[in-house]
């Protein structure tokens, strides 16, 4: 049910994984990086501005092959995945609807070649979900902003060439005194302050940053003073509908690994898929995952269609989250002992993989705006 070009950005993805990604992705994680042939490979088949428009730089795909693109990343290396998926949207996707045609010309278009990584700088160490509690300030100085403040889980905050950060710049106005800014990571008073050590996904840095008396000129700013809290919700719908389809490509690799090992090993003189009580577990593993790949593919049409979209990304990013832990946990027993162990890649994606219902947005607040559209009903 794909188009030629959709099935053909698939295609090139899935090379991409099995070639590039997938026998790295241990040695990925014990250096905890990513190399940069791998970024520059991204780059050159065009998946780092996947959805920009070419008068930017950008492939110009649609949203239904930017998901596949990711699916398909994402079972080569979720860490891969990851970084992708946040310098796609939001910080491809922002540039390219707010930004200054100065900003696009400067910073969307390198970005969408791959020239430099992207981030995003919303989330603080007490202000996750909740945007209205930002403590980082951005105060007029002449014509410059002076940025003071920190930010926390910033993906890619290491390696970013460019971070988009809000801060407050109307503090008596929590929601509507929020602004953007585009942060070059080598302004003086832009500081690393810590790389976490992290759960899964160690080859993607993940990050605390500090921001002390860092000077910006006005051309930095995003849009217009009070827009942030509106750009940071912007591109909910498509970063949400990212993580539901990295989740899918991470489980999916995982069950890939199970069938096979199930049809290779025998117990009782009989091969481990013959077994019912086996056959049974990824029969349902391969079902719920194709639902989930079916709610991501359906959100994906209708952002593609300009139909609003955050509920159905929303239950797309839940649902395949949380199906894509339980297919991991299922391709883990089937592997017994063996699958416990960092010799077989279940362990590695097991742990890749549940970070997927806690970023851009818990599984908690996708439920928190789905109940809204029940009220609304």
């Amino acid at each position: 049910m794909l188009s030629e070009e959709q099935q053909m950005i698939q295609e090139a993805a899935q090379r991409l994984s099995r070639e590039l990604l997938a026998p790295g992705a241990a040695a990925r994680e014990a250096a905890g990086a990513i190399e940069r042939d791998v970024i520059e490979g991204l780059a050159e088949m065009g998946l780092l501005g996947m959805t920009v428009a070419s008068d930017y730089d950008g492939a110009g795909a649609d949203y239904v092959a930017y998901a596949l693109a990711l699916m398909a990343i994402a079972e080569g290396d979720g860490a891969v995945s990851t970084m992708m998926s946040v310098h796609n949207a939001p910080f491809c996707e922002i540039l390219e609807r707010y930004g200054s045609e100065q900003q696009k010309q400067a910073v969307l278009k390198p970005a969408a070649r791959g020239a430099f990584i992207g981030a995003f700088g919303l989330t603080e160490a007490q202000a996750g979900s909740d945007a209205s509690a930002l403590r980082t300030r951005a105060t007029r100085d002449g014509d410059a902003w002076i940025l003071d403040g920190s930010k926390q889980f910033i993906t890619s905050g290491r390696i970013a060439g460019q971070i988009i950060v809000f801060a407050v710049t109307a503090p008596e106005n929590p929601k509507k005194g929020i602004s953007a800014f585009l942060v070059p990571t080598d302004t003086p008073g832009f500081e690393v302050a810590k790389v976490e050590d992290k759960m899964g996904q160690k080859a993607s840095d993940t990050c605390s940053l500090r921001f002390e008396a860092l000077r910006l000129p006005a051309e930095a700013l995003i849009g217009e003073p009070g827009q942030g809290y509106r750009i940071a919700l912007s591109a909910l719908e498509s970063g949400r509908i990212g993580i539901a389809a990295q989740s899918v490509g991470m489980a999916k690799a995982a069950l890939d690994a199970a069938i096979a090992y199930a049809g290779e090993r025998a117990a009782f003189g009989t091969p481990l898929l013959a077994h019912q009580a086996v056959s049974f577990r990824l029969v349902d593993a391969r079902t719920e995952l194709e639902a989930a790949r079916q709610l991501v593919l359906s959100a994906a049409r209708m952002k593609d269609a300009g139909v609003p979209c955050l509920e159905q990304a929303c239950m797309a990013k839940l649902f395949a989250s949380e199906v894509a832990e339980r297919v991991c946990s299922a391709a883990l027993q089937t592997f017994g002992g063996y699958g416990y162990v960092s010799d077989f890649p279940v362990e590695r994606i097991a742990r890749d993989v549940r970070v997927c219902q806690i970023y851009e947005g818990t599984s908690d607040i996708q439920k928190i705006i789905i109940g809204r559209g029940l009220t609304a009903a």
